[in-house]
């Protein structure tokens, strides 16, 4: 039995906005994850890339809806991390 997804692995493209971009250097990438949940993911990524706000001030949105941070990610999935928007 052969399967192009081992061990439950899912890809999911990784949108970011205005900060998180910049300090990621980028705006989105594809990651590879298990079993994580939305915070986990958004906490490794924050670890990777030096983001400064933490998930509590942070909009999540999975295939171009806002989510909820307990919503499930599946294989093929957008999942956008939108920081508050500055006003002025």
């Amino acid at each position: 039995m052969s399967s192009n997804n081992p061990k439950n692995t899912k890809k999911i493209n990784i949108l970011y906005f205005a900060s998180l971009a910049d300090n990621a250097g980028i705006d989105e990438e594809i990651i590879t994850v298990t079993d994580e949940t939305l915070p986990q993911v958004f906490n490794n990524l924050a670890q990777k890339h030096g983001f400064i706000l933490t998930q509590d001030k942070i909009a999540v949105a999975i295939n171009h809806e806002f989510s909820d941070w307990n919503a499930p990610v599946n294989d093929g999935d957008i999942v956008a991390f939108i920081p508050p928007v500055a006003g002025g």
